[in-house]
């Protein structure tokens, strides 16, 4: 059985595949409290499904694009089988997760989307950099970014690391009201980022930051 606290049809909002029709499945629960979080609803409740009743209904609402995402999906055990599910059906998986859960046992072919916590998201040091050994050539790292200091954390890790070659793309996103947009644009214009890709959240643009299911 999954917890889930919705399955829904929108627009991605996020990742090198922002403007697509996509299917997400938002999984209850999380063990991270980042100051920015906009899914606050997600940390408790949800409803107790089979994997057949989670496929019905991704199936009932159509296209091949789905996002697993949270709350934390990594901290249920049945998302594994699901993703297994997914992919046997011909559908594109990504799944959206924190870094602070090994993603070693994900499936190759499940498109990460990873995120590495800045230290004013007020979760800093939980991002597993083992993970980055686990990486495939199409997952994708973000930085949400709400500070100068944050800017300057995912600027300095992404290239200790190299994190450009270990990834389809590395995401500086700002968090929503934060930080000003042009700001982080000129830093990372400044400092030659050539290989950073400046995120957006596309959704909260279309439907309003406080809006749900979408």
């Amino acid at each position: 059985m999954l917890q889930i606290t919705e399955i829904f049809r929108s627009i991605q909002g996020e990742s090198t595949r922002a403007g697509l029709p996509c299917t997400f499945i938002r999984l209850t629960g999380c063990n991270l409290r980042c100051t920015w979080c906009d899914t606050e609803y997600s940390f408790y409740g949800g409803t107790r499904m089979t994997l057949d009743e989670v496929m019905r209904k991704v199936w009932d609402l159509g296209g091949k694009l789905v996002e697993i995402t949270g709350g934390e999906p990594l901290l249920q055990r049945p998302v594994y089988p699901l993703m297994d599910c997914l992919l046997g059906e011909g559908y594109r998986v990504m799944l959206e997760t924190s870094g602070e859960r090994p993603i070693d046992k994900v499936p190759a072919d499940v498109i990460k989307i990873v995120d590495v916590k800045c230290p004013d998201s007020g979760e800093p040091d939980t991002f597993r950099l083992e993970n980055l050994d686990h990486l495939s050539p199409h997952d994708e790292l973000k930085f949400v970014i709400a500070t100068r200091r944050d800017y300057e954390f995912a600027r300095d890790l992404t290239k200790r690391h190299q994190l450009t070659r270990r990834a389809a793309a590395v995401i500086f996103s700002p968090a929503h009201g934060e930080v000003d947009l042009p700001n982080l644009a000129e830093w990372i214009l400044n400092d030659g980022l050539d290989e950073v890709r400046f995120g957006h959240q596309l959704h909260k643009t279309i439907w309003g930051a406080e809006a749900k299911g979408v």
